[in-house]
Formats: C-alpha cells, structure tokens, sequence
C-alpha cells in the first residue's frame, strides 16, 4: 500500500447487511458517531439492504455491494478480488468486519490488500452456528490484528477456540440512555414485553408456555412480542394451541422500542444463548424490571435480585413463577428497575466510541500507519 495521505483516516466497515438487528445497531451507531475529522468512513455490504441501509447511507462517503449466494459459490471469488481492489483504491488503512459472514469474507482479503490494521468482531456465542462456520471463522481470525468481544463470554468463547489472549480485545455494547423515559404512573405490573427477533435461539417459545400459569395467577396480564422473524408464525400457532393467544400482541419490527418499553411493567428475554443484548440494556434505560435467562452475556449484565431477576434457560415453571413474583410485589419491580437503569449509566455509546477508536489508534500506531495521518489523529 502506498503513503497514505495527510487528511482522515480511510476506515471500512465490513457488514452483511443493514437488516435490523443487534450486532447492526451496534456498528450503525460506532461508524455514525466516528469523528469525520478523524476518520473517513466507507462501508462495504455482502448485501445492500436492510431497514437501516439509509442510517449507514447518511454517515458513510460510500458504500460498496460485494454480493454472493454463499460462500461455496465461486462468485465469492469474484468478489474478493472486487473488495482487495477497493480497499487499494480508497487506501482503507483499517478494516473492521462485523459478524461471521463478514469476518470470513473480509479478513483474509483485507490482508490481501495490504490493509495494514484489521479487526474482527465476535458478538454472539454461536451455539446455532455449523461446524464449517465455526471452522471457517476461526481460520479467518488468523488475519485479524484483533478481535473484539462484546462481554466476558465472548471473550472466553474465543480463548476456546485457541485465540491467544493478546488478540483479544474487550469492548461492551452502547446504548443511549436520553432515548428512554423512566416514569411511569403507579399501576400494577401487568404488561410484559419481549424486544428481540423471532428466531429460536430467542426463547418466546419459554414464555408462551410460561403464560398459562400467570394467566391462572393473574388473569389480566398481558404480553407484547416486538420484533419480526423466521419464527413469527410458528409462535402465533403456538400461543394458540396453548390457550392464550388472545393475551398475546405480536406487533412485528418497530423502530420506536423507547415508546413500547415505555407502556410496558415488565421485561422478559428468555434467551437460550445470549453475548451482550441491546434490548436488555435499553431496558435497564426505560427502568423495567427485567427477567431473564442465567446464561452468557446476562449474568454479566444482570445482577440477579439487585437489578433484575434471572431464571434458568429453557424452564417455563420458572419463568412464570418469576412474572408471577414481580406481579405480586411491585414495590420490587420498581426496585429492580431503579437500580437497573442507574447501573446502566456505564454502558455509553460515546465510551463505546471512544473505547473503538483507542483500539484503532493503538493498532495504527503499531503499525506505523499513523504517520501520514498525524494532523487528522490530533484533532
């Protein structure tokens, strides 16, 4: 690669999509909130498209479709090529992939290149993923300069899969607290909400069997399903099948999730698996009492009984006698979710921001590719 010139640092980001989802809000927010001064954001998509193509399209000075059906197909070659050609010309000095697709297709071709700083991102425990993918991925970090964590969890996934602990960075998810309003009149917590994806690693299957027995408790209550999915119909049938449809709302995507976690009392993510969620940490925002899964990221984010209430994955009984609990006693609920939202003050997306860009710097500066960039990097 040659000299680099004198203004903002060539940055691309490497996504499969801009469909909604967590690990997308995530990055959408970081590449929005770089300082233009600094750093001059390109962005590279497997595919281009996605409810939020237009949040990438307003802070990216260009975006680039490298697309292919799968990664058996030999037009993955094709594009490959296209991608080291357009990191050559735009003289992209860090590259930053931000899920699985996106590390295997990105990395090893971002080397290529010669992009002198590359980082990986891993967001998600995989328990759903294949063995070639896990395989395929773990062979695309050996490209990567660093590869970025979203919590404890990930992190030990990593080491697992035999990544040295000095190519590992840690840097939690971000969320922006001004976006949510905590108060709420004093009535009895009766509305639970669930903010995720209809996918099955999710777990509404676990509530849906879960609302029968608080419906017995609580006749009343009542259930909103925010998000879209693969799974949405097989839920409605199950909802159904058990009794309880009419108690439940599936209100599909929606953009306003301050509005919903405003109207709800209650917050459940039932999750199977889970690194670092978004939905729990707004939820934290809106200061809900939260109910969730012991597993992954959760036990980091959740202090069960002090900001919220954890349950063992996969167990109806015990995710209704958990609604149940906080139905019964609402001056815990209103504990638990004032404790939550003061305890969330620490996750920002500026310290967010600000913790990628160090990362980015460091690697740079490792690298020596700072230099030409010196003027930009001091602003």
């Amino acid at each position: 690669m040659k000299q680099q010139g004198s203004g903002p640092v060539p940055i691309a980001f490497v996504l499969s999509s801009c469909h909604a989802g967590g690990t997308e809000r995530q990055m959408i927010e970081l590449l929005r909130r770089l300082n233009p001064a600094r750093w001059q954001v390109h962005v590279a998509c497997i595919h281009a498209s996605g409810e939020w193509l237009s949040r990438v399209s307003e802070a990216a000075v260009s975006i680039r479709e490298f697309p292919f059906p799968a990664f058996s197909h030999p037009q993955v070659i094709t594009q490959a090529l296209e991608f080291i050609r357009w990191c050559r010309e735009r003289e992209i000095a860090v590259v930053h992939s931000v899920d699985l697709h996106a590390n295997i297709f990105a990395l090893p071709a971002a080397a290529a290149a010669g992009v002198p700083v590359r980082i990986a991102n891993r967001r998600e425990l995989m328990p759903d993923r294949t063995r070639a993918q896990i395989v395929a991925q773990r062979a695309a970090y050996q490209f990567a300069h660093k590869i970025v964590a979203n919590c404890r969890a990930a992190a030990d996934r990593l080491r697992l899969e035999r990544v040295s602990a000095g190519r590992i960075a840690m840097v939690p998810n971000g969320v922006d607290r001004s976006a949510f309003a905590t108060a709420r009149p004093g009535r009895p917590l009766r509305r639970v909400s669930v903010v995720a994806n209809l996918h099955p690693r999710k777990g509404h299957d676990i509530l849906i069997d879960a609302a029968p027995e608080v419906l017995r408790h609580f006749p009343d209550a009542t259930f909103d399903i925010v998000g879209d999915g693969p799974e949405r119909a097989n839920l409605q049938a199950r909802a159904k099948a058990q009794g309880v449809g009419a108690a439940f709302t599936f209100a599909g995507h929606d953009e306003n999730v301050a509005q919903r976690l405003h109207d709800a009392d209650i917050f459940v993510l039932p999750s199977h698996t889970e690194a670092f969620p978004n939905a729990v940490l707004e939820a934290m925002c809106a200061g809900l009492p939260i109910i969730a899964s012991g597993v992954g990221g959760l036990l980091e984010l959740v202090d069960d009984g002090r900001t919220g209430l954890l349950v063992p994955p996969g167990d109806p009984r015990a995710l209704a006698h958990g609604v149940c609990r906080l139905m019964t006693d609402r001056a815990l609920g209103e504990r638990l979710g004032k404790t939550a939202s003061h305890e969330v003050q620490r996750y920002s997306f500026n310290r967010m921001t600000s913790s990628f860009e160090q990362l980015y710097l460091t690697e740079l500066n490792r690298r020596g590719a700072a230099l030409g960039h010196a003027h930009a990097l001091a602003s």
